[in-house]
């Protein structure tokens, strides 16, 4: 990568520039719920993707690139292509930070990705922002220079995607965004710096309810429904799994099975969740797997409405699933 890069920055933000080795590990910036969209000039919108968050890192020329997600799993044997795509890119040493994804037509879907592990699946990753360029910590500079960075230090082809941004009327932006079936906009402050934690200067937009729940146990089986009925799922609470309901469609065969066979080997003899839970059928399970479940809304009583299963998650801890609230 030459030199310019960097150098061509104004001596201000070369001065943001730190040397160090790219990171080991995927300490990443997460955005924040939001409930109400907005236009400020002060703000940049991007399409939310519907993925698993993937860091990508090398260390030095001819080194082999690594795919992190967000709790320092490998995910180069699930998506090797994508490992080699970055491997014939020009910079020695880089980190950036983006999201793999499959679609199902115009739309972005996880259920989709979920099925990569049972069928060919075509899969891309999106990138939307550098923390490391040739050997320089680029967090401190401000979101639209490492988008710059990062559109100019890489070329994006053979499954490697640039995350446009858009600059406007959020509101006007989320109602094409939902027109367009998306799940929604990312809100990002155009000045930040990028922070290792969830943060406020990164905002979440969402068209539909989606998000994360623990598998505390399930029900039996009904007519010819097999395996199991439906996965009692919930989130933690001050340590606590709280419970949010059952969920019963968004299943096809191959799913049952493996989903239950993953939760046959975690079988325990009472239940994780600190509420009651009315189920007379229920098998309970050690509260380790994380299912991605859409629904309509919470009710007031905390449980789901309308709720489908879209797939596994195996790239976040189940303690760390927690409600997530507007702010």
């Amino acid at each position: 990568m030459p030199d310019s890069l960097l150098d061509g920055l104004p001596a201000g933000q070369r001065e943001l520039l730190r040397p160090a080795e790219p990171p080991r590990s995927a300490r990443l910036m997460k955005a924040v719920l939001h409930d109400e969209p907005f236009a400020d000039p002060a703000w940049v919108f991007e399409r939310k993707l519907d993925g698993i968050r993937c860091l990508a890192v090398r260390d030095g020329a001819g080194a082999p690139v690594r795919l992190l997600s967000r709790n320092d799993l490998s995910l180069n044997g699930r998506y090797p292509e994508l490992a080699t795509a970055l491997e014939r890119q020009a910079p020695a040493r880089f980190a950036l930070d983006g999201e793999v994804v499959a679609f199902d037509g115009p739309v972005t879907s996880f259920a989709k990705l979920a099925r990569r592990g049972h069928e060919r699946v075509p899969v891309f990753l999106y990138a939307f922002d550098v923390l490391h360029l040739d050997g320089y910590d680029t967090t401190a500079l401000p979101l639209l220079a490492r988008k710059s960075l990062l559109k100019r230090a890489f070329e994006f082809h053979d499954g490697l995607r640039f995350t446009p941004h858009r600059r406007g009327d959020g509101e006007e932006l989320l109602r094409d965004a939902c027109r367009r079936k998306w799940e929604g906009l990312i809100a990002k402050r155009a000045d930040s710096r990028y922070a290792a934690t969830r943060s406020r200067d990164w905002l979440k937009l969402k068209c539909s309810a989606e998000q994360e729940l623990v598998i505390g146990g399930y029900t039996a089986p009904k007519g010819s429904r097999t395996e199991f009925g439906a996965l009692l799922v919930g989130h933690f609470e001050d340590g606590a799994l709280r419970y949010a309901g059952k969920v019963g469609t968004g299943f096809d065969q191959e799913t049952l099975r493996d989903v239950h066979a993953r939760m046959s080997r975690l079988e325990r003899g009472d239940s994780p969740f600190v509420d009651a839970v009315k189920e007379r059928s229920a098998t309970w399970v050690e509260p380790e797997l994380v299912a991605q479940i859409g629904f309509t809304e919470w009710t007031r009583d905390g449980r789901l409405r309308h709720p489908r299963f879209l797939g596994l998650r195996e790239d976040k801890p189940a303690r760390d699933v927690v409600r997530e609230r507007p702010s």
